[in-house]
C-alpha cells in the first residue's frame, strides 16, 4: 500500500527579493507566505525547516503512540518538538541535524521502558527515515 500526500510551493522573483507561498493538499496550510526574510532574517512567515520540524515532531509522536500501544501503554500527553539545523557549507546550505525533545505523561511506564520505546519511535518514524541527518532525542517522562 502506498499513500501519497502533497504540498505545493509557488515562488516569484529572485532569491532575496522574491516571495512565495506554501500550501498542503488538505488545505490545513493554504497560501502561507515564505521567503528569504522568513527563512534567514526572522521575519514572520514560515520556512521549509520549520515545516520539516513540525512534520518530524508529529510523525514521531504518532510513531511513539503506536509503539506504546504495542507495549500495553497509552500516553495522556506527548509533547514533541523537532529543531531542524540548517547550516551553510562550502557547496551551499544543508539540513545537518534534527533534535527531538519530548515531554510525555504515560501512566504505568518506567523510565527505562520509556527511553527504550522513545528511541524506537525516533528510529522508526517515517520522517526520521527520510532525513539523512544526525537525529538526536531528549525525552522526559513526567511522574
Amino acid at each position: 500500500m502506498t499513500i501519497k500526500k502533497f504540498g505545493t510551493a509557488h515562488w516569484e522573483g529572485g532569491l532575496k527579493d522574491g516571495k512565495g507561498t506554501v500550501s498542503t493538499e488538505s488545505g490545513a496550510l493554504s497560501g502561507l507566505p515564505y521567503g528569504f526574510n522568513t527563512r534567514f532574517e526572522g521575519v514572520a512567515g514560515t520556512n521549509p525547516e520549520e515545516l520539516i520540524g513540525a512534520s518530524h515532531a508529529a510523525c514521531f509522536a504518532m510513531a511513539l503512540s503506536g509503539i506504546l500501544g504495542g507495549a500495553g501503554l497509552t500516553a495522556t500527553a506527548l509533547d514533541a518538538k523537532s529543531v531542524i539545523s540548517l547550516e551553510k557549507q562550502p557547496d551551499g546550505f544543508a539540513v545537518t541535524a534534527a533534535h527531538l525533545t519530548l515531554t510525555a505523561t504515560i501512566p504505568g511506564a518506567t523510565e527505562e521502558q520509556f527511553q527504550d520505546l522513545a528511541a524506537k519511535a525516533k528510529a522508526g518514524c517515517p520522517i526520521s527515515k527520510l532525513l539523512k541527518a544526525d537525529i538526536t532525542l531528549e525525552a522526559t517522562l513526567n511522574a
